[in-house]
């Protein structure tokens, strides 16, 4: 047996299924390995090392279990990081292994002589390259627990020759006894002490005008949030990756928050007294409370990341779900009601102008139809995933979460590209599921090459194309955020649907608003892959929920420095502005 059959063997004992990665003759020691396993590790043969990383992030996060991804030496390796950390910043459990030149040659300006090992130092909380054989077992073992345990990326390099050499004695030192680790998984039981869990218990029950900031760390604990909420009177406002924390019909959610959220949540947000935060890092602080206006108890299973965005008055550590179950007992309900009934009501009319907006039938088609006809049509078990870019609000303000979906994407790294590679992995992990995912032109032509690992597995998933022929973001970034007028964001066209075609799935264009339902029920009863081109306005601007005076005035300058399309630009936001009035 070899270091690579070592490798594989300590995979399958920790129940790894599934690898995503492209061959190259820097890892065809662990490809030999695990071609003679393909009965129990199914390997996924991805066009960019990219991609692999961005599936085994997105397989972690869908699954809950390990992801994995698998590059040869040199650029393959360096092509992993952008989806690696995507898998850090996000928190999410990743496995990277690669190869590296011969060892007796590493450092000698050799073909693709990169020590990757120093390469990953940043990305990786576990990093190590192999020595030999003999080195091979207890690497993987805590590699692999590095990931689980610490939720974050473990890289393991191995150099070529090391990939074939033979296990045994000659290779082993007296104080590495064989068979010493093991492939048995631990949880960590963290928990909150009673002291702190008394302490919180008061913060909270002092407070009148309570607010629940519900993240990703809280999609296991919906039942307790709920009734967290409803004790308390509490308004459940939910970032990103929280999205499927609870359904967008619960009473007591305003949904999103920041750039990409509603007005409700921005306003429970700076009206809130105490603030409860669960399991999440929200990176956006400008759009908390103020320090020193509110009193917060934040819940967390990483004690680093308590007091990280907000100054908190206690910290729970621990599962949420956990933490909540003993936190709700000590609770009594909260009398004061009006807090709660204020949000209804202005979610209320959200809701009314999201459908003034989603149901718009000017030409050319707005951008928020598509996530509106989308949103009523996907299933109940659907897992949606968005690209970033202004596709993002599309998903995020225009489709809501309904009980049993589940929802994703690049959160903190918000990184374009990530959206194709998400949707094949979930497919590859939930077959029988309905996977949709939203990206903009810009993010899907940068890995595009995977439609056809899509393709090729006869994976159905629906990838909806916000074609508006920009860098959407970019643009009303430079503009609202910088008082700049556009520059270098406009994108060459792209045919989609031939493109889809010349690729082995089906394509079919949306560009009226009228038909938009019709097209995509089509669309969506494909049993294989489908590219669905939404061609929609590309001068309707995806602006914050709630524009301050600042914005306002960068906004106008832009438009008076020299803005190309300032007059189509104008007439659209004012006709928009008009229309949410009324």
């Amino acid at each position: 047996m070899n270091a690579s059959d070592i490798l594989v063997e300590r995979l399958i004992d920790w129940k790894v299924d599934t690898i995503f990665g492209l061959p190259g003759d820097g890892i065809n020691g662990v490809m030999e390995a695990l071609r003679k396993v393909q009965d129990k590790i199914r390997f996924i043969h991805v066009r960019h090392e990219e991609s692999a990383a961005f599936m085994a992030c997105a397989y972690a996060k869908f699954t809950g279990r390990l992801g994995v991804c698998l590059a040869t030496s040199g650029p393959g390796g360096i092509h992993l990081l952008n989806g690696l950390y995507d898998a850090k910043m996000d928190q999410q459990p990743v496995l990277a292994i690669t190869g590296m030149q011969f060892s007796d040659i590493t450092g000698t300006f050799s073909q693709q002589d990169v020590e990757l090992d120093k390469i990953f130092m940043d990305v990786a909380c576990y990093n190590n390259r192999i020595m030999s054989a003999s080195h091979m077992e207890e690497v993987a073992d805590l590699a692999i627990r590095s990931a689980l345990m610490k939720r974050g990326v473990a890289h393991i390099t191995i150099p070529i020759d090391i990939q074939q050499q033979e296990a045994g004695k000659r290779n082993r030192s007296q104080r590495n006894v064989p068979h010493h680790t093991s492939a048995v998984p631990a949880s960590t039981g963290n928990m909150p002490s009673p002291q702190d869990l008394k302490r919180a218990a008061e913060i909270i029950r002092d407070g009148k005008r309570i607010a629940i900031l519900a993240g990703q760390g809280a999609l296991d604990a919906s039942k307790e949030v709920l009734a967290l909420a409803e004790l308390l009177g509490a308004p459940i406002v939910k970032p990103l990756l929280g999205k499927g924390v609870v359904p967008d019909d619960s009473p007591f959610t305003t949904g999103g928050l920041g750039l990409l959220g509603t007005k409700p949540s921005q306003e429970v947000m700076e009206n809130c007294d105490t603030l409860i935060m669960i399991g999440t890092s929200y990176p956006y602080i400008e759009y908390l409370p103020k320090p020193g206006d509110c009193r917060c108890v934040q819940i967390d299973s990483n004690p680093q990341r308590i007091g990280l965005r907000y100054a908190v008055d206690v910290g729970l550590v621990g599962d949420s779900q956990r933490c909540l179950a003993e936190l709700l007992p000590l609770l009594k309900r909260n009398s004061y009601r009006r807090f709660l009934e204020r949000a209804q009501r202005d979610m209320k009319e959200w809701k009314e102008m999201l459908e003034k907006e989603g149901t718009s039938t000017a030409m050319p088609m707005k951008p928020q139809v598509v996530g509106w006809e989308l949103g009523k049509r996907a299933r109940e078990d659907a897992i949606i995933v968005s690209d970033s870019g202004t596709n993002t609000t599309v998903w995020a303000r225009y489709m809501p979460a309904k009980e049993g979906q589940m929802h994703s994407c690049s959160g903190n790294l918000a990184s374009m590209a990530c959206g194709l590679p998400y949707a094949i992995a979930a497919q590859l992990a939930f077959p029988g599921r309905q996977v949709i995912a939203v990206v903009g032109d810009g993010g899907l032509t940068m890995l595009l090459g995977e439609l056809i690992t899509a393709v090729a597995y006869r994976l159905p998933i629906k990838l909806v194309v916000v074609k508006n022929n920009t860098l959407g973001q970019i643009k009303w970034e430079q503009m609202v955020f910088e008082g700049n007028p556009e520059y270098q964001c406009e994108l060459f066209p792209v045919d989609f649907v031939a493109l889809a075609r010349a690729l082995g799935a089906e394509g079919v264009r949306v560009d009226d608003p009228k038909t938009c339902g019709a097209e995509l029920d089509r669309a969506l009863s494909v049993a294989g892959p489908v590219v669905i081109e939404a061609v929609v306005d590309p001068f309707t601007a995806m602006l914050p929920p709630k524009i301050t005076a600042d914005q306002a005035v960068k906004f106008s300058e832009a438009l008076m420095r020299g803005e190309p399309h300032r007059m189509k630009i104008a007439l659209t936001a004012a006709s928009d502005t008009v229309r949410q009035v009324v």
